[in-house]
């Protein structure tokens, strides 16, 4: 019996923490489409073509797409490594300095702070959250491979 009791108490901490799972599709998704839709969504170039001509497209406030996986993982590993991360920071990991982006995440402090611990918590936690571009930037190093393996952002 007491086994049993101990089964059912284990197998409902499980599926309460995989209920629990980010995903791209059924949370980041609908925050991206808000709150960053209207400057990277569809009509936004991918980033190796809006990378070709940044000063045009960022005059005319258009950035690279990010409305599906593919394009918003762009800016988390690679070719930008870490822009994602840079852009929406809060400052906490920039010496106070929020990313330029970070304001477009909500309209209010709380819901700025709720979506960016989404997204933190969906790329795998404080681990996996890095403002390290793939190569060494003056004093900043380069990503490691050790960030890299903590980013889980399941699709």
């Amino acid at each position: 019996m007491t086994r049993c009791i101990t089964l059912v108490v284990v197998l409902g901490f499980v599926s309460s923490a995989a209920a629990q799972e980010l995903t791209w599709r059924k949370d980041i998704q609908p925050i991206v489409q808000a709150a960053c839709g209207a400057c990277h969504g569809s009509n936004a170039p991918v980033y190796e073509e809006w990378n070709l001509d940044r000063d045009k497209w960022t005059k005319q406030n258009v950035g690279p797409r990010m409305e599906k996986y593919e394009y918003f993982m762009r800016h988390v590993v690679w070719p930008a490594t870490g822009s994602m991360m840079r852009r929406l920071d809060d400052g906490k990991n920039a010496g106070g300095k929020p990313g330029n982006m970070h304001a477009f995440l909500a309209s209010t402090d709380a819901e700025r702070a709720k979506n960016l611990q989404a997204i933190k918590d969906w790329l795998g936690g404080e681990g996996a959250w890095f403002l390290n571009r793939w190569e060494t930037r003056g004093a900043v190093p380069g990503a490691t491979k050790e960030q890299l393996d903590k980013i889980k952002a399941k699709y």
